[in-house]
């Protein structure tokens, strides 16, 4: 591994409790100058998606009883992944990333970013304004402008949220820093690892000659999970032979075109959790579980008894993986999405054009989803390791805010312009993009940036309709 790469992925390797002896399996390499930005944001990139390969690598050794295989990161293959969803076509068709109302907007002391993609939330923010919810995008979004130009941001931010819209004001990293909200998040572990209790080791067959090398092979994952970074983490263990089933609330539409993109390598299904027969189904699903995933904030499937120590305490030994946006502290229980954790935490205000007059930029991928993602992904893979060695139910929690302090304050800068890092090599990101045909349509994706000596180079299903298959594993019965 190259020495200008080290640091982020040592800081994240250690953040997952792993052996720093394995990190000489993993080499890095690829075209320079991606993901260009004022932060290091290759680095987050590239060293989220290494410490997920090891760990993948580290646990297919380990069932296989075969060395640690090498791991090779390349940095292309990592930077389109990263900007997934702008490679996305569905039958040829670019899909839409942002709704016309989410976006930023001058306030009296600055600049506030809204986000309004889903349909409820749009109408959340328009009700906040006494507006109705079949006002034209154009009409609308000239009524926002005029009432926020005239208001404050952080007034803006708490009456948004209060009618249960999504609305935050931009702030400075000293800022965000020096308030309770960014105090609570920066004294909680980039991975937040708990062993739960005492369970026994879960044996699981051993891997004999399989080829692709799939460490999850055998392993079930039920996936809570929605929009970008939860789904990121649940495709890469599909990617690695898990058999993910993604549970949606009936009432609770995800993107279609969202799900095109991060449902490659798992089935899907509608659950209503609050109805006794779904909480049945979720019963009968857990029992044969090995891996829950949870990507919604904190509260929203505590309320239907899913608190993890319920769920050690009904499937002794699994596996927990929780996400949220903000993490510890005030906010803990808001909605959140990469866009407006970028705002919030000032991460916005680092990357804007010079110049008073221009709002605030952006990083060249959501690369706090994706990064998180890959994180998750790893720390559930170095908690089944360490399941399969000592047993235990085990908890890993992590948040985009946490993500972006590994980010602001913790990453070794950015190359500087003109360096030999910090300029740009040919990058055609085609080499790193695939099509393939399936129930949605024809699909140009991404290929994985994970993998490892043997791995497997693509997923092994097309995503399907969204709420399509059956509330049964593979292979049950």
């Amino acid at each position: 591994m190259s020495d200008a790469h080290v640091s982020g992925t040592r800081q994240a390797w250690a953040a997952l409790g792993g052996d720093p002896a394995l990190l000489p399996h993993l080499v890095t390499g690829g075209p320079a100058g991606l993901l260009p930005a004022r932060l290091p944001v290759m680095e987050l990139a590239r060293s989220s998606v290494a410490v997920c390969s090891l760990a993948a690598a580290e646990l297919a050794a380990l069932r296989a009883a075969r060395p640690v295989p090498r791991v090779r990161v390349d940095d292309g293959a990592v930077a389109t992944a990263f900007t997934s969803e702008r490679h996305l076509r569905i039958d040829g068709r670019a899909p839409t990333s942002f709704a016309p109302l989410s976006r930023f907007w001058r306030t009296a002391d600055g600049w506030v970013r809204t986000h309004a993609n889903y349909p409820h939330h749009r109408a959340r923010l328009l009700g906040t304004l006494g507006l109705p919810e079949d006002i034209p995008d154009p009409a609308a979004a000239d009524a926002v402008a005029a009432s926020f130009a005239g208001r404050r941001g952080d007034e803006i931010e708490e009456t948004v949220y209060a009618a249960g819209g999504l609305a935050v004001a931009a702030r400075t990293p000293g800022e965000w820093a020096a308030g309770p909200r960014g105090a609570a998040v920066r004294d909680t572990p980039l991975v937040d690892r708990v062993r739960l209790d005492d369970a026994p080791v879960r044996r699981t067959p051993p891997l004999t000659g399989e080829s692709p090398l799939l460490p999850l092979a055998g392993l079930r994952v039920l996936d809570l999970t929605r929009v970008i970074a939860g789904p990121v983490a649940t495709r890469t263990l599909a990617l690695l032979g898990a058999d993910v089933l993604r549970i949606d609330a009936p009432k609770l539409p995800e993107t279609p075109d969202a799900h095109s993109d991060t449902g490659f390598g798992k089935r899907s299904m509608d659950l209503d959790l609050a109805d006794r027969r779904g909480a049945d189904v979720f019963d009968e699903l857990l029992a044969g579980a090995d891996v829950v995933v949870i990507g919604y904030r904190p509260g929203s499937v505590e309320r239907f008894g899913l608190t993890p120590e319920s769920l050690a305490a009904r499937r002794p030994g699994v596996v927990i993986g929780r996400l949220s946006a903000w993490g510890h502290g005030p906010w803990a229980g808001r909605r959140g999405f990469d866009s407006l954790v970028q705002v919030a935490t000032g991460i916005a205000s680092v990357e804007a054009p010079d110049g008073a007059e221009h709002p605030p930029g952006a990083l060249p991928a959501q690369a706090l989803d994706h990064g998180t993602g890959y994180l998750l992904a790893a720390a559930v893979l170095r908690a089944l390791t360490g399941q399969h060695e000592e047993g235990g139910s085990r908890l890993v929690t992590l948040s985009l805010a946490r993500t972006a302090a590994w980010l602001l304050d913790e990453l070794p800068a950015a190359p500087r312009p003109g360096t030999r890092d910090g300029a740009a090599d040919p990058y055609d990101p085609e080499k790193w993009l695939t099509e393939t045909d399936g129930p949605l349509g024809r699909l140009r994706h991404v290929l994985p940036p994970v993998g490892f000596d043997g791995s497997p180079a693509d997923w092994s299903r097309p995503p399907g309709p969204l709420g399509s298959d059956a509330p049964v594993w593979l292979g049950a019965g």
